[in-house]
């Protein structure tokens, strides 16, 4: 089917599947054409345009800006392919758990991610679909459970303390203009040892990163009683919001990713006066996350892979085994168009957009 419209009475096609940026494109090039045929200018007698007062200009001619982006074919974009929510803790030199990575281990699977194009965004981003990253980049999700002080504390010259998570990212995204300094964080009490508790979450907040719901105690919800869940998950966010009240807390990360016996309490309820709704609920493992914009995201259950090196317990199912295979097949993996607005994916996809996406989906015929 064909869409058309029109600009200042010119015709204007596109048929279902060409992207958003064509549109614009076409519709400049036909407004820069009616404005040279307009009143702003008058024709000599050698048909060029001349202007009608003022001094003489130098040139008619201007140089283009920027080069148009590129095809999703030539990027290999699919808007439909797997994305890796990467889950940590603490970040110690000292590890005693296979959840624990060293900062040498995690600035090494930073320079990684972004030596492979990966660009962090936060959960609520991925949730949501809003997914602005450039052109054959591919969205990572870095989140860390328990607010820890080996994850964020300030130092005395109020800058992320040496070592911690987020020095450690923002060194390595001032190193890579393309890797954003940027996480999700869960948190639970005490938030980052208690000291300080709310000037920390507010310069996270303050500094673009995303504070989202541990519960207050970190119990096994499905232990829990239905009225327990909802004052764990409603009493954390009040201590969020009272510290940080612009923050939204949008997202939450289930204790030992353990759902409550009714599923629908992490997503939503009420509890002492605190009404909580999350676009998204995190497991723990093991694998990656489905794109937002497939029939397979469940907001319910959003896997999240664990940070970790290729030997040890459970490892296949750890970090370095999983970017192994995303880059061994790199076809599965999400890989951005470059347009926002547009849900690039090849022909011969085996996923299909879900519904209310279908408006912005365009398939596209793969190169050989």
């Amino acid at each position: 089917m064909a869409l058309t419209w029109e600009l200042n009475g010119t015709a204007l096609s596109r048929s279902r599947g060409t992207p958003n940026r064509l549109r614009v494109l076409l519709a400049s090039t036909v407004a820069i054409g009616l404005l040279t045929t307009s009143g702003c200018a008058t024709q000599g007698s050698s048909g060029a345009p001349q202007r009608t007062g003022g001094p003489p200009a130098a040139s008619t001619t201007t140089e283009p800006t920027s080069s148009p982006p590129p095809s999703p074919a030539e990027v290999g974009a699919n808007e439909l392919g797997r994305i890796p929510v990467l889950m940590y803790h603490r970040i110690t030199p000292d590890p005693t758990s296979v959840y624990d990575r060293t900062p040498e281990q995690f600035r090494a699977e930073l320079r990684r991610l972004a030596a492979e194009d990966y660009v962090p965004i936060t959960t609520t981003d991925y949730a949501n679909g809003r997914i602005d990253i450039p052109a054959g980049k591919h969205p990572v999700v870095l989140t860390f459970d328990d607010a820890s002080t080996t994850q964020f504390r300030l130092d005395s010259s109020g800058e992320p303390a040496a070592n911690t998570a987020v020095a450690i990212l923002r060194e390595v995204s001032e190193q890579h203009r393309d890797f954003p300094a940027t996480a999700s964080f869960y948190i639970t009490n005490p938030p980052f040892g208690g000291e300080n508790a709310a000037r920390s979450m507010r310069w996270l907040h303050e500094h673009g990163f995303e504070l989202g719901n541990h519960t207050l105690d970190h119990p096994t919800l499905s232990r829990s009683s239905a009225s327990e869940v909802r004052h764990q998950i409603a009493g954390m966010r009040r201590e969020i919001t009272e510290a940080v009240p612009e923050a939204e807390v949008n997202t939450i990360a289930l204790p030992h990713g353990v759902h409550p016996d009714r599923e629908e309490l992490a997503r939503s309820g009420e509890a002492d006066g605190v009404r909580y709704r999350h676009d998204a609920v995190l497991l723990v493992g093991a694998r990656p996350a489905p794109a937002p914009f497939t029939q397979r995201f469940d907001p319910l259950n959003v896997p999240r892979i664990r940070s970790q090196s290729g030997e040890g317990e459970s490892a296949k199912f750890g970090s370095t085994a999983w970017l192994d295979k995303l880059a061994a097949n790199p076809s599965t993996r999400y890989t951005s168009d470059g347009d926002p607005e547009v849900i690039s994916y090849p022909s011969d996809s085996p996923r299909t957009p879900a519904p209310r996406y279908s408006e912005r989906a365009a398939a596209y015929e793969p190169r050989d």
